[in-house]
């Protein structure tokens, strides 16, 4: 049974996982950093399917937090692929 605190817990793993994506400066690793956050993500969806309870809030933050990392690997593959104008 998840309690008050369990959940803030578990809240506080995809949100750090996340974090860790965003803030990450070294462009190699970042491809990583958002696979681990998908991941978590990806757990915890399961984990509140199965919680009773009105977790509209986690779940909706849930799917705005995967939309923000599809876009940061997007706009990280994008980036690699533009070539600077050299004049």
């Amino acid at each position: 049974m998840n309690t008050g605190i369990s959940n803030s817990l578990d809240s506080r793993v995809w949100r750090g996982l996340y974090k860790a994506a965003l803030f990450e400066v070294d462009k190699t690793r970042l491809p990583e950093r958002i696979a681990q956050a998908e991941e978590a993500l990806v757990v915890r969806a399961r984990e509140l399917f199965h919680i009773a309870g009105d977790n509209i809030e986690e779940e909706q933050a849930l799917d705005d937090t995967m939309y923000a990392l599809r876009a940061l690997r997007n706009t990280s593959q994008t980036s690699h692929r533009i070539q600077p104008v050299v004049d």
